[in-house]
């Protein structure tokens, strides 16, 4: 069995590329964008969860069966955020019991 071996080169870039996509999470919590922010944070999160998969976890150079796992997983998170974020954008469209209404 061959593994591929991957330069010194190739981590140093990654690195500074996961440095950059930090300080862009850092600045993009000053910004106000309403709804959005959450949007770019997570986008932010998912292009450094990539870089961390392919690369340091060696991914990038593995079986097509390893993919496919790799694959599935994202697909798992994926529905677990849309469940997640439907449940949460729509709380406000039921109505609150009479006499809540001091609790909003």
């Amino acid at each position: 069995m061959t593994e591929h071996i991957v330069e010194k080169k190739t981590y140093y870039s990654v690195f500074a590329a996961l440095m950059i996509l930090l300080a862009a999470t850092v600045a993009i919590a000053y910004v106000h964008l309403g709804r959005w922010n959450i949007v770019a944070a997570l986008t932010i999160a998912f292009i450094k969860t990539t870089l961390i998969i392919l690369y340091f976890m060696h991914v990038r150079y593995s079986s097509r069966l390893l993919w496919i796992f790799v694959g599935a997983g994202f697909f798992w998170l994926a529905i677990l955020f849309a469940l997640s974020s439907a449940d949460y954008f729509t709380r406000d469209w039921l109505p609150l019991p009479s006499g809540w209404e001091s609790l909003r």
